[in-house]
């Protein structure tokens, strides 16, 4: 399923959210007709969190269904949270790129990281999200999270990506790659999608035509 959807006026909607297959987690305070939507397109159970204080939960937080990273500032009743409703690991990331969401793109498969995260950084990464990982750069941009959504149906990437960063995509995540926009053109398509195996929410912004290739690319049906 797919559907558009705007956070109290705002499309960028991946910049605030994370999900996986069974949970999706969102910034405090959003309308219960928009947690309902969010729960029954992606079939998650929603959870409201705030990281540090902070709503860009997005940003801050990667996960697949086998661990989770997120920023080293959250606090401690956050953490309990993710805890309490998370199955994996999860890493507390003290890496001066320690915007996980923004710097980490990752499925079940593989993980796609800033080139300049820690090499021991990198390793507890691998670790925790039990997948293969590179440090690779997307559209030549190194916050690959912003630069691209990846499920395990697939991945949509920043229109710009080159063909070696195509093929080593597709290598390291296992999935088919097409490239799109989110938004109305918006390039940077990871700020503007939540998604999972079971379906995606777009920004309210999102064209027909945007949302035909959202629906190509991560296979929703």
């Amino acid at each position: 399923m797919l559907e558009r959807v705007d956070f109290n006026g705002n499309p960028h909607i991946g910049v605030y959210a994370r999900a996986n297959d069974d949970i999706v987690i969102i910034p405090q305070f959003l309308p219960s007709k928009i947690k309902y939507l969010l729960e029954k397109i992606l079939n998650a159970k929603v959870i409201e969190l705030s990281i540090g204080g902070s709503g860009i939960i997005g940003s801050l937080l990667a996960m697949n269904s086998h661990g989770a990273i997120v920023a080293d500032f959250i606090e401690e009743h956050e953490l309990d949270i993710i805890k309490k409703n998370f199955k994996g690991e999860i890493l507390i990331i003290g890496d001066r790129f320690n915007a996980a969401g923004n710097n980490i793109l990752v499925n079940d498969y593989g993980a796609i990281i800033h080139p300049m995260i820690s090499d021991e950084t990198a390793r507890e990464i691998k670790k925790v999200l039990d997948v293969e990982i590179k440090k690779a750069t997307i559209a030549g941009l190194n916050t690959t999270g912003m630069a691209a959504v990846a499920t395990n149906n697939g991945v949509l990437c920043h229109p710009k990506i080159d063909e070696d960063e195509r093929k080593m995509i597709e290598e390291i995540m296992g999935v088919k790659v097409l490239t799109g926009t989110v938004n109305h053109g918006i390039p940077y398509v990871g700020a503007g999608i939540i998604a999972n195996d079971t379906g995606s929410v777009v920004g309210r912004n999102t064209t027909g035509i945007e949302m035909g290739r959202v629906e190509e690319a991560l296979n929703v049906r």
